[in-house]
């Protein structure tokens, strides 16, 4: 559901450092010899020519070893570079490098009267490292957050920085790339005019008859959120645009106070509800930036299916939903529009994004996860790159069309392997 800060235990804004590296929930340890977080461009691009393992920390959300790499290499962080964020009201784009968060990036950009069509649901997250994973919001019309992105510049294995903008063949393969061609110091993003959005949720929605194309298409934005400790949905969070027409409801009862999706976490920490109209950037998200977003001690998995096979994917978890419900806070169905990023889970079909947050204890969750993708076997899910999950890469690499073209283009733009961890190894096969 979410994304934020890793934890260190090295020097403040900069520098390097050996103390212990984590991500967000603490639930990965990184086992990189150094941690660096260089203040310049010429010292990050010294780095990366220097080193022959080279992996980068985004904004620490990841829940598997996509970041770490390994005792061999050296672990980099953009944050302490100079953050950049020029916005061109006239061609409405954003430049934005690449440690900046959506909270920041937001703010700014509402400034200039303009808007992002789409967050994911918490503000706390890196763009680059959003972009990198396959990272969305929610909405039948709005891709994943790779889709704003026009032009990436990157800093590549010799140190160089060059720039992949949508008129180069290899742009797709580009963006949504996992941190295996190099470091993405800016991405330029498109923009829109400002507009305004009304949270409502709404309560016990049933999955016994449920349309379920008709209740994600009730606003700009739709979550569903159930323990399935029952079977049905506890809330449903509908986000509509006040320049685009009011849909009805007819299937749950509006709830008469505010909600938090994790049961027995506090409201405060969430966007306003109760039909209040307010900037788009504080409505998009479920979470507040100056909150805690999720519960904080948890471990995330994240399934995207084709959207024709919601319905029966929510059957089939429903039938495993006494194994599931026993380590499980939440679960969020989300959809997500068809892309082209070539390594994207919503590439080439509309999506329904199946997302669980597990209790953090991974010896009883993980034997869950197998289960569970058992059970999502027949529609073809692909895991989020950054969440926990058992698919085996072999199995992956036959779910993406175009994952020959992105090994090859790994091969030219990093032939030596420098950006290459286990991860990327054993899922390139290389």
């Amino acid at each position: 559901m979410a994304e934020t800060a890793g934890t260190t235990g090295t020097t403040g804004t900069g520098g390097t450092g050996t103390g212990a590296v984590t991500n967000w929930a603490r639930t990965v340890t990184y086992a990189a010899r150094e941690f660096h977080r260089p203040r310049t461009p010429e010292e990050l691009a010294a780095l990366v020519a220097g080193n022959t393992r080279v992996r980068i920390l985004g904004s620490g959300h990841s829940f598997n070893r996509i970041a770490d790499p390994g005792p061999d290499g050296i672990l980099v962080s953009t944050a302490g570079l100079p953050q950049t964020i020029d916005v061109d009201t006239t061609a409405r784009t954003v430049r934005v490098s690449g440690g900046v968060r959506y909270a920041e990036l937001a703010r700014t950009v509402h400034a200039h009267g303009l808007a992002l069509s789409n967050m994911a649901s918490l503000p706390h997250i890196s763009v680059a490292g959003s972009v990198a994973t396959g990272t969305h919001g929610s909405g039948v019309t709005n891709g994943p957050l790779a889709s704003a992105v026009r032009e990436v510049e990157m800093v590549t294995a010799t140190g160089t920085t060059g720039t992949t903008g949508r008129d180069d063949a290899r742009f797709d393969g580009v963006v949504t790339s996992l941190g295996a061609l190099g470091v993405v110091t800016a991405l330029t993003l498109d923009l829109e005019p400002a507009y305004e959005v009304e949270q409502r949720v709404y309560t016990e929605l049933p999955l016994d008859g449920l349309d379920f194309e008709a209740v994600a298409a009730a606003g700009y934005s739709v979550s569903l959120f159930t323990d399935w400790r029952r079977p049905g949905f506890r809330q449903v969070w509908v986000k509509r645009r006040t320049d685009r027409p009011a849909v009805d409801f007819p299937w749950a009862a509006p709830a008469t106070e505010p909600q938090h999706p994790v049961p027995g976490m506090p409201a405060a920490n969430c966007t306003e509800q109760l039909g209040v109209p307010g900037p788009w950037h504080e409505r998009l998200p479920h979470f507040r930036a100056e909150f805690t977003p999720s519960s904080g001690e948890e471990i995330q998995s994240e399934y995207l299916l084709p959207r024709s096979a919601a319905l029966d994917a929510l059957h089939a978890v429903d039938g495993i939903r006494e194994t599931v419900a026993g380590v499980l806070q939440t679960c969020e169905v989300r959809t997500i529009a068809a892309d082209a990023q070539w390594l994207s889970p919503a590439h080439g079909r509309d999506s329904v994004a199946l997302h669980f947050t597990w209790v953090r204890d991974e010896a009883a969750v993980l034997p869950v996860v197998r289960r569970l993708e058992e059970a999502l076997e027949p529609f073809d899910p692909r895991p989020h790159w950054g969440k926990v999950f058992q698919t085996p890469s072999a199995v992956l690499r036959d779910r993406y069309a175009r994952f020959a073209d992105f090994r090859d283009l790994v091969r030219v733009l990093d032939p030596s392997g420098t950006f290459a961890n286990a991860f990327v190894r054993d899922l390139l096969d290389r």
